[in-house]
């Protein structure tokens, strides 16, 4: 199994507009339906500068903020204090969670799993289901196999699943797992999934377009 790492956080700044200071789409979905199933417990699994922390601590759940990056972790809190909010944070590598079994209702993951090879996916969805209550329910995604990372690069292969990243930035260096439709129902097979959506992203760079596939999936402990 490969060493996990994290994000260089060190290397993205504090814009109040950027991406990473603003809830994604999903989560707004999320929020509403997790509140109306009566969750209060919930997970940032991979926070990075908490703005899914956020959102749900103002929203009167009960926040833990997990990240590999100590970085990413005192970001979070001085946004948090900022805010008058009250989150619980840990710094830890998701291969082992320090949370108790069956102690939190809901998690969101959103583009953080990935980052480890096919052995260490097994188990972060080995400690998800240990730390979910019954009936709680995980939201993450995963990278595909049909996005230009897995097809078109030359990176080093680090299994039949995954990849090191080798372009310059806060993933440098970094493993990527890739999935398709039926690796991931044999990964998530002692869960119930209730969604699997495959999306494509666009983005521009460099006057250049660029796009990359995600499995976006909903899991529940049952």
């Amino acid at each position: 199994m490969i060493k996990s790492k994290g994000w260089n956080w060190n290397l993205v700044k504090e814009e109040k507009n950027s991406i990473w200071k603003n809830p994604s789409i999903e989560s707004y979905y999320l929020l509403n339906r997790w509140k109306s199933q009566g969750k209060t417990e919930f997970l940032d699994l991979g926070c990075g500068l908490g703005r899914h922390s956020i959102l749900f601590a103002k929203n009167s759940f009960n926040v833990y903020c997990f990240d590999i990056s100590k970085e990413a972790i005192d970001r979070t809190r001085r946004w948090a204090e900022d805010e008058n909010l009250k989150l619980k944070y840990n710094i830890g590598d998701m291969l082992s969670l320090p949370y108790s079994d069956e102690s939190i209702e809901a998690i969101f993951c959103r583009n953080v799993i990935s980052h480890t090879d096919t052995e260490g996916i097994k188990k972060i969805i080995k400690e998800i289901k240990r730390v979910l209550k019954k009936d709680g329910e995980c939201y993450l995604t995963l990278g595909s196999k049909s996005t230009w990372g897995y097809i078109k690069t030359n990176w080093p292969m680090i299994d039949e699943n995954t990849k090191l990243k080798m372009e310059e930035g806060p993933e440098y260096k970094m493993p990527h797992f890739y999935a398709d439709y039926e690796l991931i129902k044999k990964l998530f097979q002692k869960f119930k999934i209730e969604f699997i959506k495959h999306i494509q992203e666009f983005y521009e760079k460099e006057e250049k377009i660029y796009s990359s596939y995600h499995y976006h999936i909903l899991i529940k402990k049952i």
